[in-house]
């Protein structure tokens, strides 16, 4: 599969929201359980802090495949050289190396901005997100069984990082 990775864009919103909305109805990648509305996701974009990364990936034709950002790990000033990332990948597009192209391309960001460390939060049952950290070098550094809840169940997050 051919596709670039390039900085988001306001018309990008759209399908940004129904990559996420798709995440948060049919899995547990997203621990929120009503779907973003496009203003919400308007308001989300327009509030990130324009030194911090959101990146889409597209394909040939023009349509996003997936999306990725980070933004500040914590309020304080002391977190300001760790961020928190996320990584989402249509449907249709999982599996195909658009994931991992997002991840390099954020931490690339990140390095360039001379960011000290990029953390995740990921679901301990999510072995493809588990495993493309992995691949990226992150490492787990946290477990914390049974923090959430999503479809009538129990969910344990782990964090993984990567000093940058």
């Amino acid at each position: 599969m051919h596709f670039t990775i390039e900085a988001a864009a306001p018309a990008d919103i759209p399908a940004i929201a129904v990559i996420l909305n798709d995440a948060i109805l049919n899995s547990v990648a997203a621990w929120r359980e009503a779907p973003m509305t496009e203003e919400e996701m308007t308001a989300w974009f327009e509030g990130r802090d324009r030194d911090f990364a959101v990146l889409v990936a597209r394909g040939e034709d023009g349509a996003v495949l997936g999306y990725a950002s980070y933004g500040a790990f914590r309020a304080y000033s002391g977190y300001r050289h760790t961020v928190e990332q996320s990584v989402y990948v249509h449907q249709d597009a999982r599996g195909q190396g658009v994931g991992k192209a997002l991840l390099a391309r954020l931490v690339e960001r990140a390095r360039a901005q001379g960011l000290h460390v990029m953390v995740g939060a990921l679901e301990a049952g999510n072995q493809a997100s588990l495993g493309l950290h992995a691949a990226q070098g992150f490492v787990e550094t946290a477990r914390m069984p049974e923090v959430g809840r999503k479809f009538e169940r129990w969910l344990t997050l782990v964090m993984v990082q990567k000093i940058l």
